[in-house]
């Protein structure tokens, strides 16, 4: 796998000391991380006791080289309003952060590596856990 998008529950997961999400980001070439997650793990450092630790931590990991954070683009919103149609035709609608954190891996090539089953809903999406 050369490219993976980390989702909230991975990051998390990775600070744990998670051994399987770090076998499978250290094989990875570019490793993003979505806007959208960036905006949760924020929320959820505010919540929480540690919110500085937190957010220098956080700092560290996104100046690794291999480390890219992924912005809204316009092709990103088009793949958005396509994927969120597709969820409600099927009856399977996702929250809408996840549904941008999908669209930004599909609009990467990249895989999204995470504990969340609910995107292997996305057509397309290759999940990795």
């Amino acid at each position: 796998m050369k490219k993976a998008l980390l989702d909230t529950n991975g990051y998390s997961a990775l600070l744990n000391g998670d051994e399987d999400i770090l076998n499978i980001i250290s094989g990875v070439d570019t490793l993003y991380l979505s806007v959208i997650v960036l905006g949760e793990l924020y929320a959820g450092f505010r919540g929480g006791g540690r919110e500085s630790e937190n957010v220098r931590l956080l700092e560290l990991f996104l100046n690794k080289p291999t480390v890219q954070v992924l912005d809204v683009t316009q092709e990103t919103a088009e793949i958005f309003g396509s994927v969120k149609e597709s969820l409600k035709q099927a009856g399977t609608p996702l929250s809408i952060n996840d549904v941008w954190i999908a669209s930004h891996a599909l609009e990467a090539g990249a895989a999204v590596v995470t504990y969340n089953h609910h995107f292997d809903r996305i057509h397309g999406v290759r999940v990795v856990w």
